[in-house]
């Protein structure tokens, strides 16, 4: 039984992920989170980080983590797949479609009109993860602010912005640095 949630749920999360990785992060937490309960949102915001820095796609390796986690390797074969084969289907007729009528101005519309919802997804996925990070999950007060996490954002968004540094690099530095503030207290 719990192969066929695991196969649904990420078949769900790959259906509805327009978008991306990112786009995927609320659907990944309703399912994952909410709904099933596997894991709380302080391990989702750890797999939403091991996620990211791993090589290939946020909901694929998110699938994959989560799959281990809750049925072991058979899990993460088919939470992986659940999660990959709404878009091989999805891919293909698009591709065929977009091929076939690209000068179609409908079509650029349809486009067009999608990229607000993305951006609203990958809006609201970040601020669920910052709102974890600064708050903890806990009810929204100055006491219980992760002070560290506020400064670590902070510098982070400043060296990606504004000095342009790498992502991996960013994300190594904030690691180091949260380690050793965590070392000293």
């Amino acid at each position: 039984m719990i192969y066929l949630q695991l196969f649904w749920s990420f078949i769900q999360i790959g259906l509805f992920s327009i978008g991306g990785g990112y786009a995927a992060m609320p659907l990944i937490q309703a399912q994952v989170v909410q709904h099933h309960a596997w894991l709380t949102m302080s391990e989702f915001t750890d797999l939403i980080t091991i996620a990211e820095m791993t090589p290939g796609p946020i909901a694929v390796n998110s699938a994959t983590f989560v799959g281990i986690r809750i049925a072991g390797l058979p899990g993460a074969l088919i939470a992986t797949f659940g999660c990959i084969l709404p878009s091989l289907f999805i891919v293909s007729l698009l591709a065929f479609i977009y091929y076939r009528y690209n000068s179609l101005s409908l079509l650029q519309s349809i486009l067009a009109s999608l990229r607000p919802a993305v951006v609203a997804l990958i809006a609201s996925a970040g601020l669920s993860i910052l709102l974890q990070v600064v708050f903890g999950g806990q009810a929204m007060a100055l006491e219980v602010v992760n002070w560290v996490g506020v400064v670590l954002f902070v510098a982070a968004f400043f060296a990606l912005r504004k000095l342009k540094w790498n992502p991996i690099l960013v994300m190594v530095l904030c690691g180091v640095g949260n380690l050793l503030v965590g070392l000293v207290r």
